[in-house]
């Protein structure tokens, strides 16, 4: 990471507790496509209204809500800063997010393509086509690979104006390998369904289905073997082309890095 992780006493939610109490969002909040993301929005680990998120704030909510490593934290916030509109800006809203073909791409998990609307509202509609491939109480990393075949063809089919960048490839990728680690196990790259159901439906963790966030930090590394091995488990090659093994690492090439959620 290029950017410095400041962990001081200003950061932004240093003191909040594994857990936090949820609200939904109001009339003036903002939220994005990203369903990870809106729920540290909805427990108060980001700013409940959505709004000016800076490298601090954003280090601090994922390591204190989900223990994400903060290099890798400090990463994600480098690009979701590329989508504010402003120039040379520092934070993000999590609207801005919703701007499609930066990082917001076709083929969510739980959203339409943005041709057909808002991408950033969930559809029951999506969403009921990713489960119907999530086949056992306790997800796999074949499971995750169908859905996101899954969704990228019926995408592909019905789109008219389909399109699939590198990074939005990539980050694909990373947002399905992220609900199986982040969620349940890096090691096994495995995960309750019910846990995974619950967040995205909700928008909420689910700390009262058994829910709690790793004991080791998730890294760079970690996520990268993950997103590696759902590669291998994928049965056609994805748009824009083959994503060949180990191609850019993080410390070789920033700009085609390993990106999880939406």
């Amino acid at each position: 990471m290029k950017l410095v992780y400041l962990s001081s006493a200003v950061a932004f939610g240093s003191a909040i507790a594994d857990t936090a109490p949820w609200e939904g969002p109001g009339p003036n909040d903002v939220r994005s496509p990203c369903p990870m993301l809106n729920t540290l929005a909805n427990h108060g680990f980001l700013p409940h209204d959505g709004k000016s998120i800076t490298v601090n704030k954003t280090v601090d909510a994922l390591s204190s809500a989900l223990n994400i490593d903060p290099e890798l934290s400090t990463f994600l916030h480098e690009f979701a800063v590329t989508t504010n509109p402003q120039p040379n800006a520092t934070t993000f809203d999590l609207n801005h997010l919703s701007r499609h073909n930066i990082l917001e791409h076709d083929g969510s998990l739980s959203r339409q393509d943005s041709y057909f609307g808002p991408p950033d509202v969930f559809n029951e509609a999506v969403f009921n086509e990713t489960k119907s491939y999530w086949t056992g109480d306790i997800l796999t990393i074949q499971m995750a690979a169908n859905a996101r075949v899954a969704r990228l063809m019926t995408s592909n089919l019905t789109n008219p104006e389909y399109s699939l960048s590198e990074i939005g490839s990539r980050f694909s990728i990373g947002e399905s390998v992220a609900y199986l680690s982040i969620l349940g196990s890096k090691e096994t790259g495995t995960v309750p369904k019910a846990y995974v159901e619950y967040l995205f439906e909700n928008e909420r963790l689910p700390y009262e289905l058994g829910f709690s966030k790793m004991k080791d930090p998730l890294t760079e590394e970690d996520l990268g073997n993950l997103m590696d091995k759902l590669v291998e488990a994928q049965h056609f090659p994805q748009s824009p082309g083959k994503i060949s093994k180990r191609a850019e690492r993080p410390s070789e090439k920033r700009a085609g890095k390993r990106c999880p959620f939406h």
